[in-house]
């Protein structure tokens, strides 16, 4: 259940007041592909990738992975495009390098992945599956996961990092009661990333942890941008606003992937998906004109009437 109702959810928003002062973006023209920095390199990336939760955790039959292969094929035509995926996720990693192999795609992918466990040599152990199960020696991205034991896996994470293993490190959570958690080890730790839900009904953390973010200097991965489904069966039936075609928007995904990547802290949403029309969909709110701080506002207000 969401922590919020959508009157709740809007409280919170005039309440915040955060919509107002956020910077527009720079966009060139609709068929722009917008990308943003990574804050600790400049390194940019493309705004929209991909989340393996749930969607790549299926079994080893052709029938079964033609669904996720379709999707990373889409994934991988935007050069750059960050896959994110766990050892929590049952047999994601393994499909996902067994499809990446296939595709010969690796080298345009952004891989992220998590450990998740308890103690140095489990966690050493547990990344090096992860290595094999995606097939490569060196990964871009490695975070906790959900925060299970932090300290001891950064530390090792600062190591593989000095010895190229990995590119980034991070940290993520799925849920807002865990912010204040997040943004103790973004005081006090060096990250590159941090990943966090962030959507339409989960907006809590542009409060404070999308502010500290910026001062830090740390990268925002936005989970759950569409609130596990929830936004779609709220605007079931119930059409676009008229001005939603000024910024190119074209379906209620494209409506709610353009509002969290237009955030500037944010630097990528990751929505999952088990179909290539849907991928294809998503990308297309990481092309052209970005809500500016007006037409987020507009954005809130329409939901408000739906």
């Amino acid at each position: 259940m969401l922590k919020h109702n959508r009157r709740d959810f809007l409280k919170l928003l005039a309440a915040s007041g955060l919509s107002l002062a956020m910077p527009s973006p720079v966009i060139a023209s609709d068929e722009t592909l917008v990308l943003k920095p990574v804050p600790s390199s400049g390194e940019k990336l493309p705004v929209i990738g991909l989340g393996t939760s749930r969607v790549f955790e299926v079994g080893s039959g052709g029938f079964e992975r033609e669904g996720p292969k379709e999707v990373l094929r889409t994934l991988a035509n935007v050069p750059g495009s960050m896959m994110d995926t766990s050892p929590m996720y049952g047999s994601a990693e393994t499909v996902v390098g067994d499809l990446a192999a296939e595709l010969d795609v690796r080298d345009r992918l952004f891989f992220a992945t998590k450990v998740w466990t308890r103690g140095r040599e489990e966690g050493i152990a547990q990344m090096r599956t992860s290595m094999q199960r995606l097939r490569t020696d060196r990964l871009d991205l490695i975070q906790v996961h959900n925060l299970l034991d932090t300290a001891t896996h950064l530390r090792t994470l600062r190591d593989w990092k000095e010895e190229g293993r990995v590119r980034y490190v991070g940290i993520t959570h799925y849920h807002a009661g865990a912010h204040e958690s997040l943004m103790r080890v973004m005081q006090k730790e060096p990250l590159d990333f941090v990943q966090v839900n962030y959507s339409l009904l989960e907006p809590e953390a542009q409060q404070r942890l999308l502010p500290l973010a910026q001062e830090r200097g740390i990268a925002i991965i936005a989970n759950r941008p569409f609130a596990r489904g929830e936004l779609f069966r709220i605007t079931k039936g119930k059409s676009l606003p008229g001005w939603a075609a000024d910024l190119g928007i074209a379906s209620w995904a494209q409506y709610f992937l353009k509002f969290v990547v237009s955030h500037p802290a944010v630097t990528v949403a990751i929505p999952g998906t088990s179909k290539a029309r849907h991928m294809r969909d998503n990308q297309m709110a990481g092309r052209g004109i970005l809500p500016d701080a007006a037409t987020r506002e507009q954005m809130f207000r329409y939901m408000r009437s739906i």
